[in-house]
């Protein structure tokens, strides 16, 4: 069995950060496992929210007065932090968006419409979120572009040689993602990023599952864009990061037109501002921008590197529980794998699992996850997924494995 030795990550510390985690949930104890869906919030980022409605709310970068100043700078500040987090080499490339489904549709939208034309090829794989492929069908059906899709095999991985017979120079964008939401599957994306520069395509990540596990470097990458949402970092919703190589936002046309994002309008005609305002039309989500802020402080103190070791042991032990159950099966083996397992047991359908495990206390997601393709790659109309975060420990685990048993019990 896995060890459950990982001092010195003080996981007390870390849960007394979260009040939710001390909530009863049917008079049992919340074990909160459904982190790829959304995290808990800790106590610093709902203070700083808070205290940015109490102390300092004002609009930002167009008022001379003193609150104005302070919320303009606090926010941009918040920018600052998401540029070291994912090490953007300037804070013009960081744009914040509603969320990673907005910073996708922009690009599709914006980049799309300007670079796309009938024939060209939109590479996407099948373990891709309906995020990352919807916004792609729509503008492909506006241009004529085509959408190429790589397959996955049984254990959740890429096929990788069929990802490179489908890169050719018709090849305009390929739009991956980082982590799988339903599979757990870390995808070798920096390979990935240079096989497709090298074809000349450019290439989306969505980074919403990886951002929380993994150390992302955007210029080790060379991702030409990169998003991911202030939700599933222990930050707040509605907030969310597109990162974009400067040259390419550059050239690209406003998303959305408004108050913000001008530099002159008249009736003969507007010019845009400098980035990263052009793509953030009218009042923006001020105190989530700096919650969000706050939410990298949380886990930059904690350390990413310590995290990831963590949340590896949790996953193990997990992998390890779960396989001892008769009947269950995980779907989604990767060798490389972020701390998502997603599983089956027989013919009990999942929403009955996610229906008993709740009366427990147990909080899993079920469903499709927003991933369809994935269902009809394995046959199965939906799955039960545990997904872990930085809060949670082997005790909660151990109290998923008691639940499943009793799911067992209940459906023989």
């Amino acid at each position: 069995m896995t060890s459950k030795n990982t001092d010195p990550f003080p996981i007390k510390q870390i849960r007394s950060d979260f009040p939710i985690l001390s909530e009863k949930i049917y008079g049992k104890p919340l074990v909160y496992l459904d982190n790829g869906a959304s995290t808990q919030k800790p106590i610093q980022v709902i203070k700083a929210i808070s205290g940015v409605y109490e102390n300092k709310y004002a609009n930002v970068h167009r008022g001379v007065h003193y609150l104005s100043q302070v919320a303009t700078d606090e926010m941009e500040a918040a920018r600052e932090k998401v540029r070291g987090f994912i090490n953007a080499r300037s804070e013009r490339e960081v744009i914040f968006v509603r969320g990673a489904t907005e910073g996708i549709n922009l690009v599709a939208s914006s980049w799309g419409k300007a670079n796309l034309t009938a024939g060209d090829e939109i590479i996407l794989s099948q373990m891709e979120h309906h995020s990352n492929i919807v916004p792609w069908q729509l503008i492909a059906n506006a241009t004529g572009a085509i959408i190429k899709v790589i397959p996955i095999d049984d254990s959740g991985e890429l096929e990788m040689d069929v990802f490179r017979s489908l890169l050719s120079e018709k090849t305009k964008m390929v739009a991956i993602t980082h982590v799988s939401n339903a599979l757990g599957t870390i995808v070798p994306l920096k390979q990935m990023i240079k096989e497709s520069h090298d074809t000349g395509a450019l290439v989306l990540v969505d980074g919403c599952q990886a951002a929380p596990h993994l150390q992302v470097d955007v210029q080790k990458l060379d991702a030409d864009f990169y998003v991911f949402s202030g939700h599933k970092i222990y930050g707040p919703s509605g907030i969310g990061i597109l990162y974009g190589k400067e040259t390419l936002l550059e050239a690209m046309p406003p998303y959305q037109g408004g108050g913000d994002m001008i530099d002159t309008v008249s009736f003969s005609g507007s010019t845009w501002a400098d980035l990263p305002f052009k793509f953030e039309a009218g009042t923006p989500n001020i105190a989530d921008a700096i919650g969000m802020g706050n939410a990298i402080d949380y886990i930059s103190t904690l350390g990413l590197p310590a995290i990831i070791e963590y949340e590896n042991a949790l996953l193990s032990y997990a992998t390890e529980k779960l396989q001892a159950i008769n009947s269950l099966k995980i779907v989604g083996n990767a060798t490389e794998k972020a701390a998502i397992i997603s599983f089956v047991m027989g013919d009990i359908h999942p929403h009955d699992i996610g229906t008993i495990l709740d009366r427990q206390g147990v909080a899993v997601r079920t469903g499709h996850h927003c991933a369809q393709p994935v269902m009809e790659r394995y046959d199965v109309p939906a799955t039960a997924r545990a997904s872990f975060a930085l809060y949670n420990t082997f005790e909660e685990i151990d109290s998923l494995a008691v639940s499943l048993a009793k799911v067992q019990e209940i459906f023989g």
